[in-house]
């Protein structure tokens, strides 16, 4: 692949170019990972477009950036989009009056939430792009990594002496539930995917149960239209399959 490019997901311009820097040099796209994400931001930020840091890079970005590739979607072979999620995914809580958290911050409610939204928008595009894409959130269980920079140092050195070595596992072994959604002949449009071990800390991948607020379908069409309207990306799956035709 030649294409080279800087993408911020917390930036709906950079998203912008970036996704036509990619439909222009690649009309076909197979695999789209969803998989960036910030955690815990110790105070209410916000994206230069106005969102909480949280919400607007791990959901509205990759929101966005899916939707503005979806011709080079539909038109790959077998496209799979693999949205990357977190097992606080099913503490988390839409607060539709308050997605900008402009009340009662909490750093990792902010997180929980996104995350949660991750699985919803996996799941209902999963239910709209049927038969032109298979769509599947993971979420990678326990592990250490990068992610956890904005938590205390105190924290963090508890966490590498239980988290990892006792209960979950390396980030080389949490990434194998991504690659498992991304290449299993088992995975099913709408599944969600993670360690089957004990509390899905770690293990073998698999496919497990939904968060709630992910399998109620009015929840979910809600966020969509509410990610449409933040975003101005609106998804055209019948114009989109058109242009993939050959």
């Amino acid at each position: 692949m030649s294409t080279t490019g800087v993408l911020d997901l917390a930036d709906l311009a950079s998203v912008r170019r970036f996704a036509a820097l990619v439909r222009g040099e690649h009309p076909r796209v197979d695999l789209l990972i969803n998989n960036a994400g910030v955690m815990a931001i110790p105070e209410r930020r916000l994206t230069p477009d106005g969102f909480e840091l949280t919400f607007g890079t791990n959901h509205l970005g990759h929101f966005a950036l899916t939707g503005l590739l979806l011709p080079a979607l539909v038109n790959g072979r077998a496209t799979r989009v693999i949205t990357v999620s977190a097992m606080v995914a099913r503490q988390g809580r839409l607060q539709f009056d308050n997605l900008d958290w402009h009340a009662n911050y909490a750093p990792m409610r902010a997180y929980a939430s996104s995350k949660l939204a991750n699985v919803m928008f996996a799941v209902e595009l999963g239910r709209r792009a049927q038969g032109l894409l298979t769509s599947a959130a993971v979420h990678p269980g326990t592990a250490l990594t990068g992610l956890q920079q904005h938590t205390s140092r105190l924290a963090r050195v508890i966490a590498g002496l239980i988290l990892e070595p006792l209960i979950g596992h390396s980030a080389e072994e949490a990434a194998a539930v991504t690659i498992h959604a991304a290449t299993s002949s088992d995975v099913v449009n709408g599944g969600f995917y993670a360690p089957t071990g004990r509390f899905e800390m770690r293990g073998r991948p698999g496919p497990v149960r939904l968060p709630k607020a992910a399998a109620d379908s009015d929840l979910r069409e809600r966020l969509w239209q509410v990610s449409e309207e933040l975003t101005g990306v609106h998804y055209e799956f019948a114009t989109a399959a058109g242009d993939g035709k050959a």
